[in-house]
């Protein structure tokens, strides 16, 4: 039995709700693309990547690594990506936080957003090359779609603040 032994000062287990509502705001996020909106431009940003971006950025312990493949798949699976596309490039993002992380001592909001666009745009244009033939004049709107998810990352953020404020037991 490999219980560790608690002492008077150590904080509680957190419950298994309170770890897996990063992750289910994640997903909630990625089940945005099912809601039927009539638009003449598909500009709908990818909600799912943002909250899992803003998770990361924002709160590094709150989403494991091992799980940015899990909820990439459950987003393949949602949004009617080639499935595996979001798996992978939410994998690559998470592994590129990780080694940014690892070479900057702290950042700010700025530098933070820098690499949710970054991000953003690196998962949207591999996206775009998976998923639709090169032939394709899909390019305003991609770049148009980078910059209404870029712009809107600062609100998706604030969401996030949020169930984190909501979600902290103290």
């Amino acid at each position: 039995m490999n219980q560790r032994i608690r002492g008077a000062f150590d904080d509680d287990e957190p419950t298994l709700l309170y770890r897996l509502i990063p992750a289910l705001s994640v997903m909630a996020g990625s089940l945005t693309t099912i809601v039927p909106v009539i638009a003449g431009i598909g500009l709908l940003p990818p909600f799912g990547l943002l909250m899992l971006l803003a998770w990361r950025l924002s709160q590094a312990e709150a989403i494991a690594i091992w799980a940015a493949p899990l909820l990439g798949l459950f987003d393949d699976l949602v949004s009617g990506q080639p499935t595996g596309c979001s798996m992978l490039l939410w994998s690559l993002c998470f592994i590129a936080f990780d080694l940014v992380d690892q070479r900057l001592v702290w950042r700010d909001f700025w530098q933070d957003w820098a690499l949710a666009a970054g991000a953003l745009a690196f998962c949207l244009i591999l996206g775009r090359l998976v998923a639709s033939p090169l032939g394709a004049h899909v390019d305003t709107v991609l770049l148009a779609q980078i910059l209404v998810s870029s712009l809107l990352y600062p609100v998706i953020v604030r969401l996030v603040a949020w169930i984190e404020r909501t979600r902290d037991p103290a």
